[in-house]
């Protein structure tokens, strides 16, 4: 079954087609490429999770650079999965070219530096002990900064450029789910900046603190409203067509009541979910 097929028009009976993966390549295989490779580092990067038993504030050094692997080989392949909501035109010119190349490089640096200070046992955030890694803590703040604003350029393009023959409760979720990506995450981020996260008992993988308020929870909230937020306007206009549209604003409201009550815990060091 072609799924890409679906978020053109979510209310149609798919037919068979190429895998989404083929899909994917055909359409941005810049994208694609770059998150295949993300997800390639995380298999020597989780060798080394298990042989390597250094740690940074109570955590493996190597947890970080996963998570930053996943997170931004996500990233990619979601804004590779929307690139067919813009006419060939807009995919072949100088705008969503730099767009595709702003992911990458920014993506990859972020990436890079960070397995780097992992692979020296260092802090890769707020080590800013020295200039160099000052420079590098800034520049890493710029590059996220500019990674997430990537979401809501392509946001404005869809917008402007897109086809607007799929399904609207569809195109409505890849909008908000864009726009909130930079608005509800990187807002968070550069409240993360200012100084490390929230200590103490962390929940597994993620590390997030269990007895005290935690920014990263927030931050994981507002970021993950581009995959979020489509992916319910997806299944309401294939299985609610009618009401899919308010549902679409029914979810944004809920993601973005849920932000803004993490945050609250967080900005008044509240215990993760009470406990």
């Amino acid at each position: 079954m072609n799924l890409l097929s679906l978020t053109h028009d979510a209310s149609a009976v798919a037919i068979p087609g190429p895998s989404p993966w083929a899909a994917l390549w055909r359409r941005e295989p810049r994208l694609v490429a770059f998150a295949c490779l993300m997800l390639a580092m995380m298999l020597p990067a989780a060798i080394a999770l298990g042989l390597d038993e250094r740690v940074l504030r109570g955590v493996n050094v190597w947890v970080k650079p996963l998570k930053f692997m996943a997170s931004v080989a996500l990233l990619a392949l979601t804004t590779a999965w929307f690139a067919p909501l813009l006419p060939d035109a807009v995919r072949r010119s100088r705008a969503f070219g730099l767009l595709v190349w702003t992911v990458i490089a920014t993506g990859g640096f972020e990436v890079g530096y960070i397995t780097l200070q992992a692979a020296l046992g260092q802090a890769s955030h707020y080590n800013v002990g020295d200039p160099f890694h000052a420079a590098m803590y800034t520049l890493m703040g710029t590059g996220a900064l500019l990674l997430t604003a990537t979401q809501p350029w392509l946001a404005w393009l869809i917008w402007r450029h897109g086809e607007r023959q799929g399904a609207p409760a569809y195109r409505l979720g890849v909008l908000l789910g864009l726009g909130l990506t930079f608005v509800l995450g990187a807002s968070v981020g550069i409240l993360l900046g200012g100084g490390p996260p929230a200590s103490g008992v962390g929940l597994p993988v993620v590390g997030w603190s269990r007895s005290m308020g935690d920014l990263r929870v927030a931050h994981f909230v507002g970021i993950h409203a581009g995959q979020v937020l489509p992916l319910a306007g997806f299944v309401l206009a294939r299985w609610q067509p009618g009401a899919a549209v308010a549902g679409v604003w029914g979810v944004t409201a809920l993601w973005t009541a849920l932000w803004a009550w993490t945050l609250w815990q967080a900005l008044s060091g509240q215990p993760l979910l009470g406990l």
